[in-house]
C-alpha cells in the first residue's frame, strides 16, 4: 500500500520547503506538490506539522550479555519504543567475549536481532587479537556490510583492549576502508581508583561517578584519537561526556584530523547529582558509563554539538531493571551498567534544543539523523527526503507535548532516567520502510519487519585521510643524493 504524507513542512539537513511525500515499495517515490495518488493510498494528514528523516540511533544495546545478566530490552521491544518516539534506524553492537571468534559473536547477535521491528546494523568490538581477527574482520567488512569496529578502553579484566589491539585493529580497519570506534576510558585508572574506593568504605552508587572522574576519560580519548593519527584512520568517540573528551576531539578536528564525537541525549541533561539520591534503587537506575556528569560539563556538550565538534546524538540505551541493579546493593563496581532512552532522545532534544534556541530543526535534523548516515556510509538511503531513499520517516508537531514517565513509555526497563520532563516536539506518525508504524499514541511494531542494513566501506571521507597520510609519509632519500 502506498502512503501520502500530505500538508507539512519537509525538514532536512539543509534546507525547509513545503511539499508532499508519497511512499511506496519501502521507498520515498515523490517530494513535492499535486502529487497523483495511486488508488488505494493512505493518507497522513501533516498539516501545521513537519516530515524529517526517522532518528537514528547509532548506539543501542538490546539483549547484551553484560555483568551477570542480559539487557531487559530485547531487539522487538527496543525498536518498536524507537518507532513510539520517532526513530525508525539502530546501529547495534556485537561484543565477542574473550577468545570468541568475532564471525560467532556476529552470527550471534543477527538471531537475536530476527525480531526487530526497525531496521538495524551493527558496529562489531574488536576485544582480543590474533590472526582469526584480523581475518574476520575482512570478512565482516566484504561479506556482510559492516563498516565500523568498536573498542572499549575500559572494563578491565573483561573486553578491556589493551594499545597493542588497538593499534592491530585500527591498522587492519585502515586497510578495509572502516571506521574505529572507542568507548574512551582509562580502563587501568577506573579499576585503581575502583579499588581505593572500596577500601575506603564508599559501596553505593555515589562511588561509581568517583571512579570515573573527567581526566580518564579524557586521556583514553585523546590516546585513541593520537593513535588513529598516527595510522591514518577515522575515528569516532562514543559517549562523549565531558569537556576533557571533547577539548581532545576539538583539538584533532582543528588539526585536519578526521574524528567524530557522539554525545547522548542523557549526558546533556542530567548531572551526577542523581547519584547521591538517598533512595540506593534510584541513585543505581542511572549508572553508566561514562557517569552523568558535574552540570559545568553540559554547557559544554551542547556548545560542541552547535559547533560540529560533536556530530551525532545517541542513547547507549542499555536496560536494567531494579532486580538486576541490585546485584552491585553492597558493591557499586557490581551494578550493571546502563540506562534507556531509545524513546525519548528525540523529543528531549527537540524541546531542550530547538525549543530553547540551541538547535536550528535542519540542525536537529542533522544530529538525530543525517550525520549518523553520513558517517556510516548509509546516506541519502538512509537520513534524507529524497526519491529513492528508504521511506523512513517521522511527522512532528512542534506545538504537541507529553509528559515522560516509566509508566507511560514503550521501552522495557522498570525506571525512565527523564522521569516527569515535559517535553514540547514529539513524533505523531513514525513510518518506517513506507508503513505508518506509529500513528497519535498508537504503536503497529510488526516482529520481524526490520531489516539488517549493509554498511559499505571506504565512505566519502576516506579518499582525503589517504591524501593527508600519504602526504604525511616519510620518503626515503638516496644517502649519496642526502651528502
Amino acid at each position: 500500500m502506498a502512503t501520502l504524507i500530505r500538508g507539512g513542512t519537509v525538514v532536512t539537513a539543509e534546507h525547509s520547503f513545503r511539499a508532499d511525500v508519497l511512499c511506496a515499495d519501502g521507498r520515498i517515490q515523490a517530494v513535492g506538490g499535486k502529487i497523483d495518488m495511486p488508488a488505494g493510498t493512505q493518507v497522513v494528514d501533516a498539516g501545521g506539522q513537519l516530515v524529517m528523516p526517522g532518528g537514528i540511533d547509532p548506539h543501542t544495546h538490546m539483549e547484551l550479555p553484560f555483568m551477570g545478566t542480559t539487557a531487559s530490552e530485547d531487539f522487538y521491544s527496543g525498536t518498536a519504543a524507537a518507532f513510539a518516539g520517532g526513530t525508525t534506524m539502530i546501529i547495534d553492537f556485537v561484543i565477542p567475549d574473550p577468545q570468541e571468534p568475532l564471525m560467532a559473536a556476529y552470527k550471534k547477535w543477527r538471531g537475536w536481532a530476527e525480531k526487530a521491528a526497525g531496521d538495524y546494523s551493527f558496529h562489531v568490538a574488536v576485544t582480543w587479537w590474533d590472526e582469526s581477527v584480523h581475518r574476520d574482520m575482512g570478512t565482516l567488512t566484504r561479506e556482510h556490510g559492516v563498516n565500523s569496529f568498536k573498542h572499549f578502553m575500559a572494563y578491565k579484566g573483561a573486553i578491556m583492549a589493551e594499545d597493542e589491539v588497538l593499534v592491530n585493529s585500527f591498522s587492519r580497519a585502515r586497510e578495509l576502508g572502516a571506521i574505529c570506534t572507542v568507548h574512551a576510558e582509562n580502563g587501568e585508572l577506573v579499576f585503581h581508583l575502583q579499588q581505593q574506593l572500596l577500601k575506603a568504605g564508599i559501596t553505593g552508587p555515589e562511588g561509581h561517578p568517583l571512579s570515573r572522574p573527567p581526566e580518564v576519560e579524557g586521556e583514553a580519548a585523546n590516546r585513541a584519537i593520537r593513535i588513529a593519527e598516527v595510522l591514518g584512520v577515522p575515528l569516532y568517540v562514543v559517549h562523549n561526556s565531558c569537556r576533557q573528551s571533547l577539548e581532545a576531539i576539538t583539538r584533532a578536528r582543528n588539526e585536519g584530523q578526521r574524528v567524530f564525537g557522539e554525545v547522548l541525549a542523557g549526558h546533556l541533561l542530567i548531572d551526577d547529582s542523581v547519584y547521591r539520591n538517598p533512595d540506593w534503587n534510584t541513585a543505581a537506575a542511572y549508572v553508566m558509563s561514562p557517569p552523568f556528569r558535574a552540570k559545568e560539563h553540559q554547557k559544554h556538550l551542547w556548545r560542541g554539538l552547535q559547533s560540529g565538534n560533536l556530530q551525532t546524538t545517541a542513547t547507549d540505551h542499555c536496560c536494567f531493571c531494579a532486580p538486576q541493579k541490585a546485584a552491585g546493593r553492597t558493591d557499586f563496581t557490581k551494578i550493571p551498567n546502563g540506562t534507556g532512552g531509545v524513546e525519548d532522545r528525540m523529543a528531549v532534544l527537540w524541546h531542550h534544543g530547538v525549543g530553547k534556541g540551541r538547535l536550528t530543526p535542519n540542525e536537529f535534523v542533522r544530529v538525530t539523523s543525517t550525520n549518523a548516515a553520513q558517517i556510516f556510509n548509509i546516506y541519502p538511503r538512509k537520513g534524507s527526503v529524497s526519491v529513492g531513499a528508504d521511506a523512513d520517516l517521522v511527522v512532528w508537531d512542534p506545538a504537541a507535548s507529553r509528559t515522560i514517565s516509566a509508566k507511560t513509555h514503550h521501552q522495557q526497563i522498570d525506571f525512565n532516567i527523564f522521569e516527569g520532563m515535559t517535553v514540547q516536539g514529539i513524533a505523531t506518525h513514525t513510518i518506517s520502510q513506507g508503513n505508518v508504524v506509529w500513528a497519535d499514541g498508537q504503536l503497529n511494531a510488526v516482529r520481524g519487519a526490520g531489516r539488517y542494513i549493509d554498511r559499505p566501506t571506504f565512505a566519502p571521507y576516506y579518499d582525503a585521510i589517504r591524501r593527508q597520510a600519504d602526504a604525511r609519509r616519510p620518503r626515503a632519500v638516496p644517502r649519496a643524493a642526502a651528502e
